[in-house]
């Protein structure tokens, strides 16, 4: 039998939803879109026929309903990967955790997460207002090194690799973790692929100079160059690692799918934004339609 989880582990609020989502089990769907802006939850949820949930606590929002015969919820992270850390447990919780016993469920929910979001391009064929499908997401914000990871001979090249060709190894321990397959193979077509890197900061991790000078300049340039295999570093961003790292661990489909706002390379930045992101959103509720 379980051991029972304590109330310093697992918070359950008065209406009993865990704590920093306020949702409580059956306010979560099987299907889930996570979007960094919590403004940018109705801008998702606008296109469902139906919506029978909206719950927020602080940066949470979350909206269930339903689009055709599919159940979906779109939750609201914030920035980062800490973000990431509190939402992905959580989910984790509302579905493998029974909240009467507080012990974990015997039969495993794995649910399928889709993470829309923004990030800068570090291909110059890549450009603005085009969206990205990543294969993999490689992190050099630490999260995922407070837990026990496991990877195949192929990620683990990839990143020693990496860490080589970087240097980064003086200041981080990058770690890598490959998208749920069954949902990367509905967003073929239609999508830039590669690597994904995730900064555990706007500015300097980011390479970006206001008034700081940077402790390693060249880091942008050396993710731009990186190559192994067929393998290069599409974009940058600051959730994805977090999301493959934990959504692998707790065993559930993730896909991080990202509308390009921002060339490093040519230097240029969409002239709508807002527009790329609403293209982002209807081309991934569409796929999800279908799966």
């Amino acid at each position: 039998m379980s051991s029972i989880i304590p109330e310093s582990e697992l918070i359950i609020n008065e209406r009993g939803a865990i704590y920093h989502l306020n949702v409580k089990p059956e306010e979560l769907a099987p299907n889930i879109i996570t979007v960094g802006d919590p403004d940018r939850v109705k801008e998702v949820s606008k296109y469902f026929d139906k919506i029978e949930v909206q719950q927020q606590h602080r940066e949470f929002v979350t909206h269930t309903g339903t689009l055709g015969n599919k159940r979906i919820s779109v939750v609201s992270t914030g920035i980062g990967p800490d973000n990431i850390d509190i939402v992905f447990n959580e989910l984790d919780a509302l579905v493998n955790i029974d909240f009467a016993t507080r012990t974990i469920k015997q039969n495993l929910s794995s649910l399928n997460i889709i993470r829309i979001g923004t990030c800068g391009s570090l291909q110059e064929e890549i450009p603005v207002d085009s969206a990205i499908a990543t294969t993999y997401a490689l992190g050099v914000d630490n999260l995922l090194n407070f837990y026990i990871q496991e990877n195949n001979s192929e990620e683990l090249e990839l990143v020693q690799q990496f860490i080589h060709h970087t240097q980064t190894g003086s200041h981080s321990n990058p770690y890598i973790n490959a998208a749920g397959s069954a949902l990367l193979k509905n967003f073929a077509e239609g999508f830039h692929h590669g690597i994904t890197v995730t900064c555990p900061g706007f500015y300097g991790p980011q390479g970006r100079v206001l008034r700081l000078g940077l402790k390693y300049p060249g880091f942008v340039d050396s993710l731009t160059t990186f190559s192994y295999g067929n393998h290069k570093i599409a974009n940058f961003e600051m959730e994805t690692s977090a999301i493959y790292g934990l959504g692998k661990l707790l065993g559930h489909q993730c896909l991080s799918i990202s509308a390009v706002v921002a060339n490093r390379i040519s230097h240029t930045f969409s002239k709508d934004g807002k527009l790329a992101v609403e293209d982002t959103i209807k081309k991934v509720l569409e796929r999800i339609s279908e799966i």
